[in-house]
């Protein structure tokens, strides 16, 4: 297949051997996490093991557009193993993060990178080309991931960039100026923290999942890939014609600029830029993207401080400054550099130190308190607080750092606070002993409902539009650009296979428990399965439902993602096939998730989604979603609800049926498998007791 580079390294630390894989072999998976998942399916004997054991197989997936001109679809990585963040069962999860790595390693002729056993002693991989070594990590071990990736930089020669460096001596070397792309760990990772993340240039981070941690436990402080190499195209003069295309009816008008809607995609600004400047704050000095990048939403400050961060990362202690300060101040940016160097989830870290704070003010955690901490409150919003809070979870200072290495759900769990903190919402993990990313589940569906019924918290964003200008406009009393009805009904056609049906995204509450949204849940899994984490569209780009730029406002997704695809391929797969291959996919990690214990019963939120009212926040008191009341379409304030649990798990049965799974279990079944061309995999769960009834 044209976009592929024919083979997937694999390294077996334990043994020090280097071999291939054949990408031929994974090819009907196209790419990313479906070839993931594929091989660990393979690799993956007992699906018991914890993730920290050598037997665990981390694999690192390009897709065929990786390293392509395709939009704001080339710098992607997908990362799969089993994880050890989740609670209470660690399942085989997914993290993803951006940059230039995966360009980089289809540039040296690498499709992606199998990562089995444990190394002995500290060790780190060095791609060029075709030479690969594994090299000795001793004088990397203890660096923060930044010094790491300098260091392998100087090592590899390529502190210089503006130095010409020969990479091999065959027929595919090759010159460059290139520093190499590097993924690393940093000191929580080496801790084995299990809020560790990977870090990649400044601010890529695959945070979810604990894989700092799982590449810790296998004495790999980093992966380097250096490469010289091109990517085939089947039809290039199609690639250059899909771009000037999407550009003309898609991209935004800097000539005839609108007040409509934009969706974080082809028709958004520029949307780098510090949340809550003040005049302490650092000033954003310019914008910076990943490779093949269409907007740049990452930051470079004029002080330097918090460059390459977005989203979470970046403001993980916003706020914690202005409360003593009454203004943003460097903090916010010197803390996000600090969470990036000691490689941790930003979502732990945000989400446990209000917890922490709560416990506090409640006399529980504190000096000579009950649980017995000198966490310095009364510096909280300095830049000096944020390194003693993270360099506890980083290094485990103390029984405190000690405890807060193990993650919120653990951390409280071994406080004896875990059922009392979650009850009252105090600990606000919404899903699988994971942070609740901020679309709360109580609010948008989606979100909730793909969160517990898969491995992780999703963080996927294509339905956030329909939350965030409508609650921005009617807070300013602005009146909505596009009514409820219209974006229902825009949206409603881009759902296929499910297309046409605008009470898909009716958030009202008579109607979130219906099988309207069973649809819509099974559509975003598929969708970003194959879509997202297989040919690795970029998450805040993908998908584009509605365009004020575009004709009749309808965006690019349907007819966008497989022109490019098959630009690159030569292939001619539809997006309704695509969908069908997401489902795939789906199926498959569903059965890897029953061979480590999935059950239905097991699928449930914490008690504070079903007991404590939703109290917005994210974006003021009000969350405005898009429903009816009476019959009539309008945008529905969701602050104040509850979900319902017993009305939940029948919700469940529809999606079990819909997706044809076991409803009494939540187990695929063999015809369901086999229908997918599973056979195998339906083989192995009936082995293993675990293949539900058709």
């Amino acid at each position: 297949m044209n976009g592929h580079m024919g083979k997937i390294l694999r390294v077996n630390l334990t043994s020090r051997q280097i071999s291939t894989i054949n990408t031929a072999d994974y090819e009907e998976w196209y790419g990313g996490h479906g070839i993931g998942s594929a091989i660990a399916f393979d690799l993956i004997d007992d699906w018991t093991i914890d993730g920290f054991d050598p037997g665990n197989v981390v694999t690192f997936m390009t897709s065929p557009l990786s390293g392509t001109i395709a939009p704001s679809a080339s710098g992607r990585t997908e990362v799969q193993g089993i994880g050890v963040q989740a609670y209470p069962i660690a399942w085989f999860t997914r993290s993803n993060f951006g940059g230039r790595f995966s360009g980089m390693l289809k540039y040296a002729g690498w499709d992606g990178v199998v990562v089995e056993g444990a190394a002995d002693s500290p060790v780190w991989v060095d791609i060029r080309n075709d030479e690969v070594q594994i090299r000795d990590a001793s004088g990397l071990w203890g660096m923060t991931t930044w010094e790491a990736q300098e260091e392998i930089w100087r090592q590899v020669g390529a502190d210089n960039v503006k130095d010409w460096r020969q990479i091999g001596s065959g027929r595919d070397s090759g010159r460059t100026t290139q520093r190499p792309a590097v993924v690393a760990i940093g000191p929580a990772g080496e801790n084995l923290s299990r809020t560790a993340c990977l870090l990649h240039d400044a601010g890529a981070g695959g945070g979810q999942g604990g894989f700092g941690a799982v590449l810790g436990s296998k004495n790999l402080k980093a992966i380097s890939v250096l490469g010289t190499g091109s990517v085939q195209i089947g039809d290039p003069s199609a690639l250059l014609d899909a771009r000037i295309w999407a550009k003309n009816n898609y991209a935004m008008d800097l000539d005839n600029l609108t007040d409509g809607w934009t969706q974080l995609d082809f028709s958004d600004p520029v949307s780098a830029g510090y949340f809550g400047q003040g005049p302490l704050a650092p000033k954003v000095g310019r914008p910076s993207g990943c490779l093949g990048c269409i907007s740049a939403c990452r930051q470079r400050y004029e002080t330097g401080q918090g460059n390459e961060s977005i989203c979470v990362e970046a403001v993980f202690y916003i706020g914690y400054d202005i409360m003593r300060h009454g203004q943003p101040t460097a903090a916010n940016n010197i803390a996000a550099d600090l969470l990036n160097q000691y490689g941790i989830n930003a979502y732990e870290a945000r989400t446990m130190l209000p917890w922490l704070i709560g416990l506090n003010a409640m006399g529980v955690l504190g000096p000579g308190m009950e649980i017995d901490t000198d966490l310095p409150f009364d510096q909280l919003g300095s830049a000096e607080f944020a390194d003693v809070y993270l360099r506890a979870i980083a290094f485990r200072e103390g029984k405190l750092g000690d405890d807060l290495a193990e993650g919120g759900a653990r951390c409280a769990e071994r406080w004896g606070r875990l059922d009392e903190d979650l009850a009252s919402g105090l600990l606000d993990y919404a899903y699988w002993g994971l942070p609740n990313h901020g679309y709360d589940p109580r609010a948008e569906l989606e979100w909730g409902y793909g969160s517990i019924l898969g491995d992780r918290d999703i963080n996927e964003h294509g339905f956030n539009p329909l939350f965030w200008r409508p609650t921005g406009d009617i807070a300013a009393g602005i009146e909505p650009y596009y009514s409820a009805e219209l974006v229902a009904t825009i949206y409603a056609e881009k759902m296929i296979p499910y297309e046409g049906d605008p009470l898909m995204v009716d958030y009202s509450t008579e109607n979130m428990y219906s099988d309207h949204w069973a649809k819509t849940v099974a559509w975003q899994r598929h969708y970003t399965r194959f879509w997202k984490q297989s040919i690795l569209y970029c998450d805040w780009r993908w998908p584009n439902f509605y365009n004020p730029y575009a004709p009749d406002d309808r965006g690019i997704t349907v007819e966008g993602e497989p022109k490019f695809l098959n630009a690159v391929t030569g292939g001619n797969l539809s997006f309704a096939e695509g969908m069908e291959l997401g489902r795939k996919i789906w199926n498959l990690d569903n059965a890897i998730w029953t061979l480590q214990g999935r059950h239905r019963d097991m699928v449930h939120f914490p008690e504070y989604i079903y007991t404590v009212p939703y109290p917005a926040g994210m974006s003021g008191p009000s969350y405005y979603l898009p429903g009816r009341e009476n019959g009539n379409w309008t945008y529905i304030d969701v602050a104040g609800r509850v979900m319902d649990k017993a009305k939940f798990d029948e919700w469940k049965t529809k999606f079990y049926t819909l997706e044809g799974w076991d409803t009494s279990t939540g187990w695929p079944t063999r015809s369901t498998l086999e229908g997918l061309g599973l056979n195998k995999v339906a083989d192995k769960l009936e082995a293993n007791g675990k293949l539900g009834a058709s």
